[in-house]
């Protein structure tokens, strides 16, 4: 943690212009997307109102991952992030294996946001297919991601303004509702809680605790994007700062909201914010939120869509990745990073016509569990590394408060979360997939290191071997 990275090649580094308000604003366009605006209602679906569990013991979970990615980000700002420290900490394979394993989950994440996006804008707009609407988002949002890290923070910027100003509406909305004071509407009150708090028992917040995983990833993008931001040492911690209790307010407030005016069993689940404000009887709300919903999630994509690029580029520096993804434009940009990227959204969007409304659901399930492995990565990277920093005597910028306790408890509440996992069967099976699927990635890091280490390690053997047949005799 007390090293700067010397991964990426001289000649070809990324650019460091990005704002720290850009970057705070970053974080909040990662994580209020398709997990908050269509998340949201799956969870209370499964759950009921006892939903609000899964957000606080996952909300708990967030920020103590996020005060030891900023500890470790301002010491070493490096677009890899977490997949640098956990090959400082554990070594090569596991630092290959956290970084491809978080590439995947948002080149999945990316599809489902502009899925996500298209369906919604086809409920108030149903003159463009959801598939060719997702296929034009792609579209969009890849060239801006080739524009420059500046406009692409800016543009992300006053994208993510919009969308916490809209949820601030809601919630007052929401709130009025729930205390009476809209005029020629009944209020729910707080019977959805007093009637039934938890329909589906443990299992149900367990499926829930998942589907708000999913919600809360992306969060951790703040790390990424901090070795291209204006003064990492300080930035990041005031990100981080800002970006944790903003979303644990926003989240936790939006879905006591939902969970109190929609029951379970309710088909406005399907757009839970939408449906709220039908509830609450104001005239054009509903399509208004939902076009606010569509700018949230393409928000969520376009930052994604940089943190996936970003953690490529970075895993082709170190050799984990085939050289030509660290090519690098005029304006900065790792153009074929971004490229590989996005093909999945472009692919997602093609499967969508085949399958309509089948894709999205699928793509929610598959990603819910890996955040859990990139979270535990940064949790035990951040032990290592800040003991050996400390027992080195090394000064470090931004100290995590309650060392080790707090990490420790971090790593507790995760292994929680695995055992109320597996009580279930629709999450067990998501848990051994995710499993399944970090084997697999890492054993194809192991090979592929060895690869790597056996084809630089041939021509140097050679060079040695003609040294000692063929030596040069100086005394003629």
């Amino acid at each position: 943690m007390t090293m700067k990275s010397t991964a990426e090649r001289p000649g070809l580094k990324l650019g460091h212009s990005m704002k720290p308000r850009q970057l705070t604003m970053m974080g909040l366009g990662s994580a209020i997307g398709a997990g908050l605006f269509l998340g949201s209602g799956a969870g209370v679906q499964a759950a009921g109102p006892a939903v609000l569990i899964s957000y606080l013991v996952a909300g708990t979970l967030i920020i103590l991952v996020m005060w030891a990615l900023g500890e470790m980000a301002a010491a070493n700002p490096n677009s890899g992030a977490f997949s640098v420290y956990a090959a400082k900490a554990m070594g090569r394979t596991a630092g290959a294996t956290v970084g491809w394993l978080w590439w995947l989950q948002l080149v999945v994440v990316i599809a489902a946001e502009a899925l996500g996006a298209a369906a919604l804008l086809f409920t108030v707009w149903p003159v463009v297919p959801v598939w060719a609407l997702s296929l034009i988002f792609m579209a969009v949002f890849t060239a801006i991601n080739l524009a420059g890290v500046k406009n692409f923070g800016e543009f992300e910027f006053w994208f993510a303004i919009l969308k916490v100003a809209a949820i601030l509406l809601f919630l007052g909305i929401g709130t009025a509702l729930l205390l009476g004071w809209l005029p020629d509407v009944e209020s729910p009150g707080l019977s959805n809680f007093t009637a039934d708090f938890a329909p589906a028992g443990l299992g149900g917040i367990a499926t829930a605790l998942f589907v708000v995983i999913f919600a809360f990833g992306g969060t951790e993008i703040v790390s990424v994007a901090a070795a291209e931001t204006e003064n990492p040492q300080h930035s990041v911690g005031q990100a981080i700062r800002t970006v944790v209790w903003r979303i644990l307010v926003f989240y936790i407030g939006s879905v006591f909201v939902i969970a109190a005016v929609l029951p379970s069993t309710s088909e406005e689940l399907a757009s839970p914010f939408a449906g709220v404000l039908n509830v609450a009887g104001i005239p054009g709300a509903g399509a208004a939120i939902t076009l606010v919903a569509v700018v949230a999630l393409l928000s969520a994509l376009n930052a994604n869509l940089y943190g996936a690029s970003r953690m490529v580029f970075s895993l082709s520096e170190r050799g984990e990745a085939p050289r030509f993804l660290s090519k690098i434009n005029k304006t900065r940009v790792p153009v074929l990073a971004v490229a590989v990227s996005v093909a999945f959204g472009f692919l997602a969007a093609v499967l969508e016509l085949a399958f309509p409304e089948k894709i999205l659901p699928a793509l929610f399930q598959l990603v819910g569990s890996t955040c859990l492995m990139v979270w535990g990565s940064a949790l035990v990277s951040q032990l290592i590394l800040r003991r050996r920093a400390d027992r080195e005597g090394t000064v470090l910028p931004l100290r995590m408060k309650g060392f080790p306790g707090l990490t420790i408890f971090g790593l507790v509440l995760l292994a929680l979360i695995f055992a109320v996992g597996f009580s279930s069967p629709d999450s067990s099976k998501q848990l051994f997939s995710t499993m399944a699927l970090v084997a697999g990635i890492a054993a194809a890091c192991w090979i592929g290191a060895r690869l790597t280490r056996n084809r630089s390690a041939a021509p140097a053997e050679e060079a040695q071997q003609a040294d000692q047949a063929d030596p040069v005799d100086v005394g003629k």
